[in-house]
């Protein structure tokens, strides 16, 4: 682990390819998928991380069909209903990034409610992207600014939550799809060709695993033993 505690940041993809695999609607496998983010927010949580992002809802989602979106903000008012005592008696905080005025009234009533009650959590901050593009922070952020240092800037995209360390996407893709753009500039991405509702508390383990193993050098040179084992090649790689 970092000296601070992680930031995890997760995409997770593939549900419906998995609820069509199965010959099911894709709102089952949006549901099992609900249900795995419960699971991998508890894992979070015992393993110490400090940050856990999970793309749920993309600006451009709205593209899907009107019947998709709407079982889509269904389960988003079921999921805070459901977790928000367990994250307040756990000691964890929930908060939803990304656009409101687009929500209806009832799940933004819903995001308020679970926002308070776990306002003062000290341990995992759950985030959920709701309606989120990293492209229209950035560019709201730019257009709040009043300052002109990188860390007020910084402030207005993220607020005070620190830059991603790790980034998960599952379901095949190689891709980021305007997802913390800003924050994940010097994230360790991971990609697995895992469906979302597959996904297993051990293979998110897994994949923290190979987060360990990593170095980090943030444009820095490597240890001296690093550059031996290079063959002496000192590079420029970041």
């Amino acid at each position: 682990m970092t000296e601070s505690p992680l930031h995890v940041a997760l995409i997770p993809d593939g549900n419906g390819r998995w609820a069509q695999a199965r010959g099911l609607a894709r709102s089952a496998g949006h549901r099992a998928g609900a249900e795995v983010v419960g699971r991998i927010a508890e894992a979070a949580a015992r393993l110490g991380l400090g940050t856990l992002t999970v793309y749920a809802f993309a600006h451009y989602n709205w593209l899907r069909p009107p019947e998709e979106v709407a079982r889509l903000m269904q389960l988003f008012l079921t999921f805070l209903r459901a977790h928000t005592a367990t994250v307040a008696e756990h000691g964890g905080r929930l908060t939803v990034i990304g656009r409101r005025d687009r929500l209806s009234p009832e799940l933004r009533h819903t995001v308020e409610i679970a926002e308070a009650a776990t306002a003062r959590g000290p341990n995992l901050h759950l985030r959920l992207a709701i309606d989120y593009s990293s492209r229209e922070a950035i560019l709201d952020a730019a257009r709040r600014l009043d300052g002109d240092s990188a860390a007020d800037f910084a402030r207005l995209v993220a607020g005070n939550t620190p830059d991603v360390d790790f980034l998960i996407r599952t379901g095949g893709e190689l891709r980021l799809s305007d997802f913390l753009l800003w924050e994940c500039a010097y994230a360790e991405l991971y990609f697995t060709p895992t469906l979302w509702p597959d996904f297993t508390v051990a293979e998110f383990e897994a994949a923290l695993e190979n987060f360990r193993r990593r170095e980090r050098r943030f444009g820095r040179l490597a240890p001296a033993a690093a550059l031996a084992r290079e063959g002496g090649a000192e590079g420029l790689r970041p």
